[in-house]
């Protein structure tokens, strides 16, 4: 028996027009995009991704990095894939997972930022304090990114990121929160994603445990515990390599540097590795 909807009882073609089969698949003569038959899909794992972004706050603001470093799989594919974006001179986000998605979420904040500089004025007509009281601060933004993965995520096509988004909220003071695919949202003094919750967290928390010890942090401090960090990232994360990007964002605006190498590399601690190399047990 047909169960088509085209063979169901209605009204005659001559008179009403002949049935729209334009949802349909392509196997029951309809135009839906997949040849077999099947309903529409959305991704369900990433492709290229971005592995850890690592950030620590400080007492007059935020730092945070992340390698330039895009895996296909396995294969360290892309070398030169920046993974933190300035929003503004209060704001950075830093993206971890996969690259595609956090392409379409750059044009969406660079539309946002449009929209922000239009609906504010030009920035010449105001003075520092009025347009730094007009900007959108940190935590405004880190608001409308996890409104954005969970409307994502209730569609159920998600967007395979973990966000960091790093800045000065609206009384100027440090912001650093999470979002992930599904909408979940947190803040903490010190936060990664990926291999960096596991590797540089313990680091990072030795150093900064709790809110009252980053209020005395000083940003000499919070750079190399950061780039302490991005070393042990290297040696131990199989999809993280030895050039990164970090931002320091506090009442100056953004200090973003791209393409910083390592310092002092050695593989000599590796041969005390239980099953390294040609080594006996």
């Amino acid at each position: 028996m047909d169960h088509s909807p085209q063979a169901w009882g209605r009204p005659r073609d001559d008179i009403y027009g002949s049935y729209n089969p334009s949802y349909l698949p392509y196997n029951k003569g309809g135009y839906q995009a997949h040849a077999n038959g099947q309903p529409n899909t959305h991704t369900q794992s990433p492709i290229v991704t971005g592995t850890s972004v690592i950030a620590i706050k400080f007492k007059s603001g935020v730092v945070i990095a992340a390698d330039n470093l895009a895996s296909y799989g396995s294969l360290a594919r892309f070398t030169d894939v920046k993974r933190l974006k300035p929003f503004n001179k209060k704001a950075v986000v830093g993206f971890g997972g996969d690259v595609s998605d956090m392409q379409y979420l750059d044009r969406l904040l660079s539309s946002l930022d449009v929209q922000e500089n239009y609906s504010n004025g030009a920035s010449g007509d105001l003075d520092d304090e009025t347009e730094n009281r007009a900007m959108m601060s940190a935590k405004n933004l880190h608001t409308y990114l996890s409104k954005v993965m969970y409307k994502r995520r209730t569609d159920f096509n998600p967007l395979w990121n973990a966000l960091l988004v790093a800045g000065l909220d609206e009384k100027s003071t440090p912001f650093l929160a999470f979002a992930d695919l599904l909408g979940t949202t947190y803040s903490s003094p010190t936060l990664a994603t990926g291999f960096g919750a596991h590797l540089a967290q313990p680091i990072m928390r030795r150093a900064v445990p709790d809110e009252e010890a980053s209020q005395k942090l000083e940003r000499e401090k919070a750079v190399e515990l950061v780039k302490q960090c991005m070393k042990v990232l290297f040696y131990r994360d199989a999809r993280s390599m030895n050039v990164y990007s970090m931002a320091v964002i506090d009442e100056n605006g953004v200090d973003l540097k791209e393409d910083i190498k390592l310092e002092a590399e050695s593989w000599a601690f590796a041969e005390g590795i239980k099953g390294y190399g040609t080594q006996t047990v």
